[in-house]
């Protein structure tokens, strides 16, 4: 239980938002169980991407969360393909703040100076499959 209230306590920093620290806040003061589950481990990127609740902590899906995976794959690209031009193509679908969270990755990449190329619309797996290949 250590290392869970540690990753919580980091997540009343600063850097993440009022709103953000207060349901921190409110997870250690009043309920132990939910605490855990959101703090227990970082949420993993998998074969279609991160999956995942959304919510405040590390094992959800949140713009922390994502913005994190996200440096830390842009770090990896800069290092593999160093001095090569970099490009990666984003698309979302219809899943609750699935355009704002592509946005905000988008926004981490272009940071990194790596070219994003963003759909504009809801599109299916397979668009951007194609995407990806041409």
């Amino acid at each position: 239980m250590d290392q869970i209230l540690d990753n919580a306590n980091s997540w009343l920093s600063d850097f993440f938002d009022p709103e953000v620290r207060n349901e921190v806040k409110q997870l250690i003061a009043n309920d132990q169980e939910e605490l855990k589950d959101r703090f227990y481990r970082d949420l993993e990127f998998g074969t279609g991407g991160m999956r995942g609740v959304m919510g405040v902590g590390t094992n959800r899906i949140n713009k922390y969360t994502l913005g994190k995976s996200t440096q830390g794959l842009s770090n990896y690209l800069k290092k593999v393909y160093k001095g090569e031009s970099l490009k990666v193509v984003i698309a979302y679908d219809c899943r609750h703040n699935s355009d704002t969270l592509a946005r905000l990755v988008a926004e981490v990449f272009s940071a990194n100076g790596i070219q994003v190329y963003l759909f504009s619309a809801l599109r299916t797996t397979p668009e951007l499959s194609f995407a990806v290949r041409t």
